[in-house]
């Protein structure tokens, strides 16, 4: 199991006992996940070394850009999704398969991720809440009607662009663009679930992006735990009462193993 470079393999599975324990003891937990979940699925990060923002300007996805030139931003909207997706056919990986275990067993309450590949809802947890929306659906920007991304970026990708709605309108992604506030009622009830938890997972997160960034203090003030996992530190290191330095595929299922 891939573990901390400055952990000896001891420290590591005593790590792993006290991980267990905090879940153990807490009546209520709740998980955020970042992009380090889905990387063990072949899904590129968006930041980071060779992330995808070192190969696409991020303001070619802002909201201004959308509404100013919803061609272009379509045709550079391809390319990602392009670049996301490549050859691969991303499926769940051990770290999604083991908070379902956790959820079935009782001891988790809810997903909370600023992931939008949908992977946690195709592994079979139930309360899933998608910060940053999902890649899986568009949404016409007139009407609000939704729909299945891929036929909709099938004709992006054939030079209907911008693709637009049978009402007229012009579909967009349904995730959250650069300039766009997150979802008002999932971020609010993500606030409440942290509030209330006993225990606050956060999994495969820098903890740098805001406003899911504040989510491990809110738990902390609340009178919750923290725990961080993550293989590399953290913004939110200092509030933690663990942080576990290691691959999120490994350590969560060895977890559930203990539980």
């Amino acid at each position: 199991m891939p573990t901390d470079r400055t952990e000896t393999a001891a420290v590591a599975e005593s790590k792993l006992d006290a991980l267990a324990d905090h879940i153990r003891s807490a009546s209520s937990t709740v998980t955020l996940t970042g992009a380090g979940v889905s990387t063990a699925s072949g899904i590129p990060s968006f930041r980071g070394e060779d992330g995808l923002w070192d190969r696409f300007d991020p303001m070619a996805f802002h909201r201004r850009r959308f509404d100013a030139d919803p061609e272009g931003f379509w045709r550079d909207r391809v390319s990602l999704r392009e670049a996301i997706d490549g050859d691969r056919d991303p499926e769940p990986n051990a770290a999604h398969r083991a908070l379902v275990d956790l959820e079935a067993a009782g001891h988790l309450d809810a997903v909370v991720t600023q992931n939008v590949d949908g992977l946690h809802g195709d592994a079979g947890s139930e309360r899933v809440l998608e910060l940053h929306g999902t890649n899986r659906r568009v949404v016409c920007d007139d009407c609000g009607e939704r729909a299945d991304a891929t036929p909709v970026f099938e004709r992006a990708a054939t030079d209907e662009v911008p693709p637009r709605c049978p009402c007229g309108g012009v579909y967009k992604p349904d995730v959250v663009l650069f300039g766009e506030s997150l979802p008002e009622e999932t971020l609010s009830e993500a606030q409440r679930l942290t509030r209330e938890c006993d225990l606050l997972l956060a999994v495969g997160s820098s903890l740098s992006v805001r406003p899911a960034s504040l989510l491990p203090k809110l738990a902390v003030d609340a009178g919750g735990r923290l725990v961080v996992l993550n293989f590399d530190p953290t913004e939110r290191d200092e509030l933690a009462d663990l942080a576990v330095r290691s691959d999120v595929t490994a350590v969560l299922p060895a977890v559930v193993d203990r539980l």
